[in-house]
């Protein structure tokens, strides 16, 4: 016994941790016990051990026990914990080993099938998991575990690694009557999926770039859910000096890819996620769940941390609410029928977005030179969109430029550009110098023109997150 602990008796100074060291096997075992343990170290991982010859056999696992034979998860064979350690729970002090905060899992009994220093089959009867787990030991030192039973839960399925957002269709005021509706304030930002497994996030744009590593603040996120497997449906907002979700300022984090650059904005870009919809949830799809049971169940997960949140929603009460969003200087609201679908991939009309004022994504064709201090660079960008394939010209915007954003522009276009006009539909001005259409961004409007062209127009930021053949003209 002294021999198979002192590994572990050597990591750990009982004078600072309540963790229990060495002691004698217990007498009249009936069935061994196993227990796991949920620890948020360093990393996040579930520890998994087997009572064995009087001590606690140990492994490392980081993404949990697997919930169905599909997948196979890494269990990295760590050293044997003394008997009295099955029933441990709490915070390991900083500066020890594996400092951090111990609960249970699951805990109860195991049947041992086979045992070897390359194999391990037990069948467990916990709690929460039971069914016949093999560990076995992989190239090295490595080991993985595979459930061998089907899924406990027979109607559970594989997380899928993409799944379309639903959108919204745009409506000039809140739907009336409304007490069949939910109303949630419109946030300003980048739209974005989060996918969670085994306490990982994997962060997904509209356009379905992977997105994850540009905002790390949401890492932090899936060490809340723990093991909880879900799909959120989301915004990521920048706010400003007013404490305002601003384009504006979640502009600076868009497209940065430098490990450094993206640390360094955090400290002055700080983003926040909104999180208002639950698309998946352990195994189950929740597309035909309604809208109003969709949010129960996310207000269940109590999801508010330092960088992420739950807004709520009313039911009913739009006029009311879209007052209150213009008071607070935010976009608009979101009207969202209480009995409602999700519809993966496609613009609803039991989703309705009312915005304070115009905003318009439309795709780059083109620029004019500018005069004065923008001479060589653009005046005013050409724009339009696209309307049953063609590209059709929406009209000139020469406003709402900072310098740095002329200069980056001036250096995006210059590769796209062509001789001739990427407009199918439209008359663009004779003096413009045309571009390929693959940038996307955003603007601010007063109205549709009766020919088709933006009123009043102002940029307010390019959108790297939507594909161009996706954006169309919206309302008017």
């Amino acid at each position: 016994m002294p021999g198979k602990l002192a590994e572990y008796e050597a990591k750990r100074d009982f004078k600072q941790t309540t963790e229990p060291g060495a002691k004698v096997a217990r007498k009249g075992a009936k069935a061994p016990r196993f227990v796991v343990q949920e620890h948020h170290a360093r990393r996040l991982h579930w520890d998994f051990r087997l009572e064995r010859d009087g001590v606690l056999v140990s492994w490392a696992v980081p993404k949990g026990v697997p919930p169905d034979p599909k997948k196979n998860h890494l269990a990295v064979h760590v050293e044997d914990h003394p008997l009295d350690y099955i029933n441990f729970a709490g915070e390991i002090p900083a500066g020890n080993y594996g400092a951090g905060q111990v609960s249970i899992w699951d805990s109860g009994t195991y049947d041992e099938h086979k045992w070897s220093d390359r194999e391990v089959m037990v069948t467990l009867h916990g709690k929460r998991v039971q069914g016949r787990y093999v560990l076995f030991r992989t190239n090295g030192e490595n080991w993985m575990i595979h459930r061998m039973d089907p899924a406990q839960d027979p109607g559970r399925e594989t997380m899928p690694t993409r799944i379309e957002p639903m959108m919204a269709k745009l409506g000039d005021r809140p739907p009336t009557p409304d007490a069949d509706w939910g109303f949630e304030f419109k946030w300003d930002g980048i739209r974005a999926q989060a996918y969670v497994e085994g306490g990982i996030v994997r962060l997904i744009s509209r356009s379905g770039e992977d997105v994850t590593r540009r905002y790390p603040e949401m890492h932090v996120m899936g060490r809340a859910l723990g093991s909880r497997e879900v799909i959120l449906d989301g915004e990521v907002v920048a706010l400003d000096e007013k404490g305002r979700p601003s384009f504006e300022e979640i502009q600076q984090r868009m497209g940065l890819t430098s490990e450094s650059e993206i640390r360094r904005k955090m400290k002055v870009v700080p983003v926040t996620y909104m999180v208002f919809d639950l698309i998946w949830q352990d195994g189950h799809a929740l597309f035909e769940v309604p809208y109003a049971e969709r949010r129960r169940r996310l207000a269940a997960l109590k999801l508010a941390g330092p960088s992420w949140q739950t807004p709520p929603f009313e039911k009913g009460g739009g006029p009311a609410m879209l007052e209150a969003s213009a008071r607070a200087g935010l976009e608009g609201v979101m009207a969202k029928k209480l009995d409602s679908r999700y519809e993966p991939g496609r613009r609803s009309g039991v989703w309705v977005k009312v915005k304070n004022r115009n905003r318009q994504e439309l795709v780059i064709g083109g620029w004019l030179e500018g005069e004065g201090k923008r001479k060589g660079y653009p005046g005013a960008l050409l724009v339009g969109y696209y309307d049953k394939g063609k590209f059709v010209y929406a009209g000139k915007v020469g406003t709402g430029f900072s310098d740095a954003m002329l200069d980056k522009l001036t250096a995006l276009m210059k590769p796209l550009a062509q001789d001739k006009s990427p407009f199918d539909a439209g008359s663009p001005p004779k003096a413009a110098h045309y571009v390929k259409p693959q940038l996307v961004a955003e603007f601010e409007f007063v109205e549709w023109t009766r020919s088709g062209q933006l009123r009043a127009p102002a940029f307010k930021g390019l959108r790297a997150d939507k594909p161009a053949r996706k954006v169309v003209r919206e309302g008017g």
